[in-house]
């Protein structure tokens, strides 16, 4: 059984990977934990994988590397299709469970949860194979409430657990609270 947590975004560019650098500070004295990012697009532009590396202070057996990689800086769809390929999420699927063993995880998806990764799943379909809690991340910027209730009904709409949300910006306790109480998750208030 995997275990360990996803995390997801309101979008592109709100935080993700910095958020999964902090959880593996958080929890790797707990819990022997490695980190990976199935589906990496504008991987010329930025490494994802390298800058949880670099923030995590992770050793190379701390991160998988292997994945899915494109250079074009759009959604994982559009990049595949623009690199000549396809997206299958079974055998990335497959590549975890090989490497599951007794460690935890922290998943990285790429942009939203609703982002086409081919012309019939989204990150929200690997999200469901894999079967782990998520964590949402938001920007406290306007619209946030909005974009996170949006967010955590599609999840709920495919039956994944909401581990909790966290709100990336400038402290805002009025957004935080009303997204959070609107859907009964536990937020972070905010990190910087």
């Amino acid at each position: 059984m995997l275990r360990g947590l996803f995390v997801t975004g309101t979008g592109t560019g709100v935080g993700k990977t910095v958020v999964a650098a902090a959880l593996l500070h958080r929890y790797r004295a707990e819990v022997p934990l490695r980190y990976w990012k199935p589906i990496q697009t504008g991987i010329e532009q930025d490494d994802d994988t390298a800058e949880v590396g670099r923030l995590g202070r992770c050793g190379p057996a701390d991160v998988l590397s292997s994945g899915v990689r494109l250079p074009f800086p759009v959604s994982p769809h559009l990049a595949a299709r623009l690199s000549a390929c396809t997206i299958c999420l079974q055998p990335l699927v497959d590549s975890l469970l090989a490497e599951a063993n007794s460690s935890c995880w922290i998943v990285e998806g790429a942009g939203g949860t609703l982002v086409p990764v081919n012309e019939s799943e989204t990150i929200a379909d690997l999200m469901v194979r894999l079967g782990l809690p998520v964590v949402v991340v938001a920007k406290t910027t306007l619209g946030t409430i909005n974009h996170t209730l949006l967010t955590i009904e599609a999840l709920r709409r495919r039956a994944l657990c909401v581990a909790g949300v966290v709100m990336v910006g400038d402290r805002n306790a009025e957004k935080s609270g009303t997204a959070t109480s609107l859907c009964s998750v536990r937020c972070r208030t905010s990190i910087r």
